[in-house]
C-alpha cells in the first residue's frame, strides 16, 4: 500500500496554515489527507490552530482558552502570511468536518493538550467526528499519553497515534504502552529499525514534517505508512516517481 500524504496544516507553504484556503489548496494538489490542530475556546468550541496563543498567526494576542469563539472569528488569520489572504478566519472544527465529509480525504487531528490539558477535549472532538460520520477515516494524535488512555473509554476514531519528540528513547515501546495503534515521529528519528518494529506490532508509523525531496524519498524507501508535509504537491510527484521506478 502506498504511503499516505497528509497536508500539514493544509498546504501551509502556499497558504496560511489551518485555514480553509490551505485545506482547499491541499485537496487540489492531490493530498490524501489533511492534518490540523485543535484547541478549545473559553466557551468550549474546538478550533483549528497550532499555537496555544493567537499572536503568531493573527492580529490578536493572548491564549485561545481566554477567547470565546465569537471573539476569535473576528481576528484576521491571513494577513500575517500575505496581504492576499487578508480576512482569513480562524475555523471551528465543525467547518472542516462539514467540508471534508463528502471528499475522499483522511483526517489527522492533533489534540493540542500537552501544554494546556483542556478538560473534555477528547470527548468533544469524538462527538463531532461521530456526528459527521468520520470516525472511520480519522486519526487523533497527541504528545500526551494520558489523552490516549482517556480516549479508550469513548467512541473513538480508528486511529490513535502517539506523537514523539527526540527526547523519548524508545518511541515504539512508548506508543505501545500508551495504547496507541500508530506512532508519529520527527524525520530526524526515522530509521528502518523503528519502521520495522512498528510494523511487527501492527502499528502504523508516519513521519513529520517532510518537505525536501531527498527526505521525502527516504521516507518512502522505509515503507512508512505516511508523511506530513507542507508541500503536498511535491510529495505527490515524488511518490509517483518512487512507485514507478
Amino acid at each position: 500500500m502506498q504511503p499516505k500524504i497528509f497536508a500539514h496544516r493544509g498546504a501551509s507553504r502556499h497558504a496560511p496554515e489551518n485555514t480553509m484556503d490551505a485545506f482547499k489548496l491541499a485537496y487540489q494538489q492531490g493530498a490524501d489527507g489533511i492534518e490540523t490542530d485543535v484547541h478549545l475556546t473559553k466557551d468550549r468550541v474546538p478550533v483549528l490552530m497550532h499555537d496555544e496563543r493567537v499572536n503568531r498567526t493573527t492580529n490578536g494576542t493572548g491564549y485561545i482558552k481566554d477567547y470565546t469563539f465569537s471573539q476569535l472569528e473576528k481576528l484576521d488569520a491571513g494577513t500575517w502570511f500575505s496581504p492576499h489572504f487578508a480576512g482569513c478566519r480562524i475555523l471551528q472544527l465543525d467547518e472542516l468536518l462539514e467540508w471534508i465529509r463528502d471528499k475522499p480525504l483522511y483526517l489527522n487531528i492533533e489534540l493540542k493538550n500537552n501544554k494546556i490539558d483542556y478538560s473534555h477535549l477528547e470527548s468533544i472532538v469524538c462527538e463531532r467526528l461521530s456526528q459527521y460520520r468520520l470516525l472511520h477515516r480519522t486519526t487523533l494524535s497527541m504528545f500526551n499519553p494520558l489523552s490516549i488512555r482517556r480516549l479508550q473509554s469513548l467512541n473513538q476514531p480508528d486511529g490513535l497515534a502517539l506523537l514523539t519528540s527526540s527526547r523519548i528513547k524508545n518511541p515504539v515501546w512508548s506508543a505501545n504502552q500508551a495504547g496507541a495503534n500508530a506512532l508519529h515521529i520527527k524525520y530526524a528519528r526515522l530509521s528502518q529499525k523503528i519502521v520495522d518494529a512498528c510494523h511487527r506490532r501492527d502499528m502504523a508509523v508516519r513521519v513529520y514534517t517532510v518537505n525536501k525531496p531527498k527526505q521525502i524519498r527516504r521516507c518512502f524507501s522505509t515503507g512508512c505508512n505516511g508523511i506530513f508535509t507542507d508541500v503536498p504537491q511535491v510529495a505527490v510527484e515524488y511518490r509517483e516517481k518512487f512507485t514507478n521506478t
